[in-house]
């Protein structure tokens, strides 16, 4: 058994893990707290991230190979997630047209028919092709595809070094 190797995946496997937790945990604050409405394809760009945590903590507490294996599939969620984000990033602006059925909503779930009236009227539908809020220039979906990115090397570089 290779020790250092063993750090590697376990280490990787703890930075996997509470990286993608704090994203997951700023894009619920933005979505909840601060209000922006997720997209389609903003849904689906978090779904490699929700996988990561626990693939991620599985690397951490898991024997050696088992902890590649997680590192292995969280990279390529990853790389997935990176392709979604650059299909979304392209969309927004202009390169290629967004999905037509792209239309998301706020996550409210009324239970009666006045109260879904009522979402409706305030409810804004969310364009895939519009970025809610660039930083520094990129929109949020250009940032996903750079972190996941970023995260699938660091996953996929642990997994797959001896």
């Amino acid at each position: 058994m290779n020790t250092a190797a063993a750090l590697r995946v376990k280490t990787a496997g703890l930075w996997l893990a509470i990286l993608a937790g704090l994203i997951v945990g700023a894009v619920l604050v933005m979505q909840y707290g601060y209000g922006y409405a997720p997209c389609k394809l903003c849904l689906t760009e978090r779904l490699p991230y929700y996988a990561a945590v626990p693939l991620g903590l599985i690397a951490l507490f898991a024997p050696e190979r088992l902890g590649r294996i997680a590192l292995g599939l969280a990279a390529l969620g990853f790389l997935y997630g990176t392709g979604i984000g650059i299909y979304h990033a392209g969309a927004e602006w202009g390169f290629w047209p967004g999905p037509a059925d792209c239309g998301g909503g706020t996550g409210a779930n009324p239970g009666q028919i006045g109260e879904f009236l009522n979402a409706l009227q305030s409810t804004k539908v969310v364009d895939c092709s519009v970025a809610a809020l660039r930083v520094l220039g990129v929109s949020l979906a250009g940032w996903n595809a750079l972190a996941s990115f970023v995260l699938a090397s660091l996953a996929g570089s642990a997994a797959a070094r001896a």
